[in-house]
């Protein structure tokens, strides 16, 4: 019988390796096609339920903290336990997350069905998959293409959501995620890590992170750099009707059409700029961009103005995110690459949760445009600021 030779053995473990992010890949595109079915039906079916507006605000600040403290909790159970444990975990979560949803027949369970969104993160859950088995120069472009599953999730998810919903009503497009979720528990094929010692609950060990070089001034720049943007897009239902004067047919056109774009940005574009550029340039370029989006937002008066803002925010939304992701994962100790990834996911969180307060402030004192004006002026002091200083510490051309 012949043996292996080197050659072959390292092409067979490419294969594989090549396998298990093609089947994070799915996952992520799943999960996050599930979640976008459930995002369109939920108003409906709290409003079915008695919730009011102010209700359903309440439920969605529930659904945004539990995520912000779940984040850096599941990224250090994956470190901890390995990659499969945790999306093993995270697709748990899932489904009973919407099991709990499709029969929720009162408002306190309603409320109870968040409760399994602790530990939902099937998009970090990929990301440490992918982190583990990319070389720090394939990285970034492997993290990118995240946004392709992140685009189509948004375009099936929302289509399919309004469709069952139409046709055989409210509960289905949150029962049937369930039973896909059980499959996929079922058949889950991803790599498996090893037991480490430690806490998974360690506040220590999270904020330990933060203190390595480059780490908290990258993580600073990712937060407040979409920051108002963030906020815009929390108030977006409420601006699409009072000051775009949209339907609702005509809001789910527009999300569709951002998430073509995404799709398009994330596919075609980021992947190519991260492999002719460096971290630190595509990092000002995003920065520059977000700056540029804002003084758009400032002047924009009708929705096809938005229309073609929405092609530059969605690059600078694609390309701050995978960049600093890959910044992050490389500055600290691979063992700790999926704590740093959970305390990544913990930003849209952190803005879901303060967004309604601050955001709906915002714009009944100031309008729409002042979104677009905080949007330039952080940016502007956070692309100065980079110019400045050397962030990250290493030039590496991704």
């Amino acid at each position: 019988i012949r043996s292996e030779t080197p050659r072959e053995s390292d092409h067979s473990g490419e294969v594989k390796r090549g396998q298990v992010i093609l089947v994070a890949y799915l996952i992520a595109t799943l999960e996050l096609t599930f979640l976008f079915m459930q995002i369109g039906v939920m108003p409906y079916l709290a409003k079915s339920l008695g919730l009011d507006s102010v209700g359903f605000g309440y439920l969605q600040t529930t659904f945004g903290v539990l995520q912000l403290v779940g984040g850096p909790i599941f990224g250090r159970f994956a470190d901890q336990f390995g990659n499969r444990a945790a999306l093993i975990l995270s697709c748990a979560s899932g489904s009973a997350f919407f099991l709990l949803m499709s029969i929720s027949t009162s408002i306190p369970l309603l409320f109870l069905s968040r409760l399994p969104a602790v530990f939902m993160h099937g998009l970090p859950g990929a990301q440490k998959v992918i982190t583990d088995l990319t070389t720090p120069s394939q990285r970034a472009d492997a993290l990118g293409k995240l946004g392709l599953c992140f685009g189509i999730g948004i375009i099936i998810g929302s289509a399919l959501g309004g469709v069952l919903s139409t046709k055989f009503g409210l509960r289905l497009p949150c029962f049937l995620p369930q039973t896909c979720i059980n499959r996929i528990l079922i058949n889950m094929s991803s790599s498996v890590g090893t037991l480490q010692s430690g806490s998974i609950f360690s506040i220590r060990e999270i904020l330990r992170l933060m203190k390595f070089p480059g780490v908290m001034e990258v993580f600073m720049v990712k937060v407040f750099a979409g920051l108002p943007i963030g906020l815009f897009l929390i108030m977006f239902s409420i601006i699409s009707m009072d000051f775009f004067g949209l339907e609702a047919v005509e809001s789910g056109y527009l999300m569709s059409y951002f998430g073509v774009l995404q799709m398009v940005v994330q596919g075609l574009v980021v992947g190519k700029l991260t492999n002719h550029c460096t971290e630190r340039t595509l990092l000002r370029l995003s920065v520059f961009v977000f700056a540029g989006v804002g003084l758009g937002m400032a002047l924009m008066r009708t929705v096809w103005h938005y229309c073609i803002i929405a092609v530059p925010l969605v690059f600078a939304f694609s390309m701050l995110g995978t960049i600093t992701d890959s910044i992050l994962t490389k500055a600290v100790p691979s063992s700790d690459t999926g704590t740093m990834l959970g305390i990544c996911a913990s930003v849209q969180p952190l803005t879901r949760t303060v967004g309604p307060t601050i955001g709906g402030i915002l714009y009944k004192q100031f309008g729409v445009s002042s979104f677009g004006y905080l949007q330039l002026i952080v940016n502007i002091g956070l692309f100065v600021y980079l110019l400045k200083s050397k962030i990250p510490l290493t030039e590496i051309k991704s």
